[in-house]
């Protein structure tokens, strides 16, 4: 007698989804018969999560929207008919920096498969980026029940948070000693921008150039003085086991305020003023000072308000690390790391506003003292494998960071790749960052050319992408041998124009249309030849 092999089981419905053996049963015979599929070749992942995404949203893989220099408008409609991970990945700063954790398409997964609920950690994306997570979370918790993730089903997001050794993670930081600070500009500067110094003997830490290092700040005492003032209440008074001092010195952002503060002072008050609350809240800008809103300045905005301290923390947003560009080379001096940065002090209305991390490091700590801190490894931001191989850098003002430590580091391990440095700031005779230092590679030879750009030494000003027009010629020949090329600095003007120039290079010299150069430098970026660390 003959017996009838059953049909193998086709398992297209991971085990995870949200649904009864029957469902699963049902759905994955739907879709094998939809699909012509035997269930002799199982389907990937990516493949399961293409059947299974909603109907009219398309993921070729592609992230147009991923580029720094684009405004978060253009940047979600670029995403468009994207599943919704995607569209939360559009939401991001676009910086790949690493400050949330995080690279931004891990931190977008881990979002959408509910790994991670705090929607906050995009620092430089600020609050257009949390509003946004915010308002596609919701439409996550609105989604129909078959295309909402599992939340026991493992998640690959999940793995890349996970702290293998201490000082490698937000979230594992270590300490290290404070050592010193310099001043790099002179007498005439509009600037303050200062050369930092740690010891990571004792920390174990070690990074390698391109790394950036995160630092956990504290806030002004001045400033929470003042705070603690406008709230009428005691500094002793005590909120999540430390005083009320301590907790908005430590714990908690004062800059800029959070929806959230606003919807506790509409909770608390009435009237004309709940209503103010309320669209604020909402991300309105009844008065037209929104921008300008920082903690403080919500008390004196509703001046009458005075929420209970333990609320006032609990509708603040944790503290965030600052990430610097490292300034120094782990082979040139071990043990020791430094950065270079700008000062951040500006005046609204009649009232004084500091950088967080920038004047904590300026003015707010003392050679000896410990601070939290950790290394930040790069994404695709890292001199050539290859030692031979020409670099050329690009960092005005304190974009020269990297590449000090690029010309260290290659110093250090005797890299024979020719080197050429653009650098700019406003004025030669009181800007010129690490001069001594620049002009005694040039002469030793290890950097090959030295470009410099003054934007205020004469009537018109000039940058380091007109300085590169100037030179388009030799700089197209030294793309032609391979060379790659590095831009550190603002990514909303500096590097857009930089490589606007870029483009008109490869057109003038290299005998392209505008579309051709555009293309081609994109492939550079493809190939990892042209490589940004822009904020």
């Amino acid at each position: 007698m003959n017996q009838i092999t059953p049909p193998s089981k086709i398992e297209i419905i991971p085990p995870g989804a949200p649904f009864s053996d029957a469902q699963r049963a049902w759905l994955n015979g739907f879709l094998a018969g939809a699909l012509g599929f035997d269930g002799s070749v199982p389907l990937s992942s990516a493949q399961n999560g293409a059947v299974l995404a909603p109907a009219g949203e398309v993921d070729d893989g592609e992230e147009p929207w991923h580029d720094q220099t684009l405004p978060i408008a253009e940047r979600m409609k670029l995403a468009e008919g994207r599943p919704l991970r995607r569209r939360m990945m559009a939401a991001m700063a676009q910086q790949d920096c690493g400050q949330c954790g995080y690279n931004c398409r891990d931190y977008s997964e881990a979002i959408s498969s509910r790994s991670e609920a705090r929607l906050n950690l995009c620092v430089p994306g600020g609050k257009e980026t949390a509003r946004m997570l915010k308002t596609l979370h919701e439409e996550l918790d609105k989604a129909p029940e078959a295309t909402k993730p599992s939340k026991e089903a493992p998640s690959s997001a999940k793995v890349s948070v996970v702290v293998s050794e201490p000082g490698r993670s937000r979230d594992n930081p270590v300490e290290a000693t404070f050592l010193s600070r310099r001043l790099l500009n002179k007498p005439g500067s509009e600037k303050e921008t200062w050369h930092i110094e740690f010891d990571l003997a004792e920390s174990g830490l070690d990074y390698v150039v391109g790394d950036s290092f995160g630092i956990f700040a504290q806030n002004d005492v001045g400033l929470v003085d003042q705070i603690i003032a406008l709230l009428g209440a005691s500094h002793t008074t005590e909120v999540r086991g430390k005083t009320l001092r301590q907790c908005l010195i430590e714990d908690v952002s004062l800059s800029p305020a959070p929806d959230t503060l606003f919807e506790l002072i509409s909770f608390v008050t009435g009237g004309t003023i709940r209503e103010k609350a309320r669209r604020l809240a909402q991300g309105e800008d009844p008065d037209g000072d929104a921008a300008t809103l920082d903690v403080m300045a919500v008390l004196q905005k509703f001046s009458g308000v005075r929420p209970h301290p333990e609320a006032f923390i609990e509708a603040l947003e944790p503290l965030q690390p600052r990430l610097y560009s490292i300034s120094s080379s782990h082979n040139a001096t071990p043990g020791k790391l430094s950065l270079t940065v700008d000062s951040v002090r500006y005046v609204i209305g009649k009232r004084k506003r500091l950088g967080l991390a920038s004047t904590f490091l300026a003015e707010r700590i003392n050679p000896g003292d410990q601070v939290k801190v950790y290394v930040q490894r790069a994404h695709g931001f890292a001199l050539p494998a290859d030692p031979k191989t020409p670099i050329i850098m690009v960092g005005p003002g304190t974009g020269i960071a990297p590449f000090r430590a690029f010309l260290l580091d290659r110093r250090a391990a005797g890299a024979p790749g020719k080197n050429w440095l653009f650098f700019g700031h406003q004025r030669s005779d009181c800007d010129f960052f690490y001069a001594d230092e620049l002009n005694a590679m040039k002469t030793s030879g290890l950097l090959t050319r030295l470009a410099l750009a003054w934007s205020r030494d004469g009537e018109k000003k000039f940058y380091v992408q007109d300085r590169m027009r100037e030179v388009g010629r030799e700089v197209w020949n030294w793309l032609a041998e391979g060379a790659h090329l590095y831009i550190c600095g603002d990514a909303k003007r500096m590097a857009k124009d930089v490589e606007r120039a870029l483009v008109d290079i490869v057109t003038q010299f290299g005998a392209r249309s505008t579309d051709e150069a555009v293309a081609f430098v994109g492939e550079l970026k493809k190939k990892g030849r042209f490589q940004l660390d822009v904020y």
